[in-house]
């Protein structure tokens, strides 16, 4: 339920960007599950304001957070929903990539290293395929989705690797979603974006969706699985996210994808499932 709900937003992005601009979009979204989280961690007696040196990791985290939903959100203008949540969910593969640097215990096994090149060999299939098909129209907001992938892979180091690692999944997701609230919106204004243009119910529904349902409640309940199933186990169902995120913009917004590209989403799908899955342990 979780992957569907997250394949579902870039969908709900692109239905609702006539009536909301992208990247005010990403700042509602911020703004909404922030003041949830904040209702949460009071009832729940959640500490979120104490000092225990996690502050400057925090803003960073925060920071990237923003950085990666501009790219997202603003991407979308160039790409489809489709292609653009198969490039996001190359992170996992970057992540794999990057983690070892800094935290000796995350050395890629074989396995590991034959799923990170199949999702890279799945990038390169839809960069051509969009080219290709497309005259370029797509790459910018293919490139965009790639590098959004690279500051979520950034953040989750950054995360495991400082302090934070030692903080409550709350407080985390509190200074990400509180840092991105905070600069979202000067993000859109400082791009000449309308902003708001109108609300009808459906655009309400849509950014509700975005900010109570994914941004909030889904990344709780994610991290309340984490605390009671294996991670490596529940990491391999991320791999159908993408598919979700393709079949959805075929079926909502009419988006039409060529066997290549369907290809290439499989082959990300299975390097995201390979790099996920650690095997059996003594």
């Amino acid at each position: 339920m979780l992957c569907i709900a997250w394949g579902l937003q870039q969908v709900t992005i692109k239905l609702a960007a006539a009536d909301v601009s992208l990247v005010m979009q990403a700042a509602i979204r911020s703004i909404v599950a922030t003041a949830l989280l904040l209702v949460w961690a009071r009832v729940r007696g959640i500490a979120l304001f104490g000092a225990d040196g996690t502050l400057r990791a925090g803003l960073a985290a925060g920071a990237l957070f923003a950085a990666e939903f501009v790219l997202i959100y603003g991407g979308l203008a160039f790409t489809t929903a489709s292609r653009m949540i198969v490039f996001v969910y190359t992170t996992p593969c970057f992540t794999a990539l990057m983690l070892p640097w800094f935290v000796r215990s995350e050395r890629l096994s074989g396995r590991q290293w034959t799923g990170v090149f199949l999702a890279f060999a799945g990038i390169f299939a839809a960069f051509g395929e969009g080219f290709l098909s497309a005259d370029g129209g797509t790459l910018v907001g293919d490139l965009c989705g790639v590098l959004a992938a690279f500051l979520w892979a950034t953040t989750i180091v950054l995360i495991r690797a400082t302090r934070l690692a030692h903080a409550s999944a709350t407080k985390t997701l509190f200074y990400q979603l509180a840092v991105s609230a905070a600069v979202l919106p000067a993000v859109s204004i400082a791009l000449g974006e309308p902003g708001i243009v109108r609300l009808t119910p459906l655009t309400v529904s849509l950014l509700a969706y975005q900010g109570a349902l994914v941004a909030f409640a889904s990344y709780l309940a994610w991290f309340w699985l984490l605390t009671r199933y294996l991670a490596a186990r529940l990491s391999v169902f991320t791999s159908l996210t993408p598919l979700f995120g393709v079949l959805f913009g075929v079926a909502l917004l009419d988006e039409r994808i060529t066997w290549v590209f369907a290809a290439a989403a499989l082959l990300v799908a299975g390097g995201i499932a390979l790099v996920n899955w650690s095997g059996r342990r003594r």
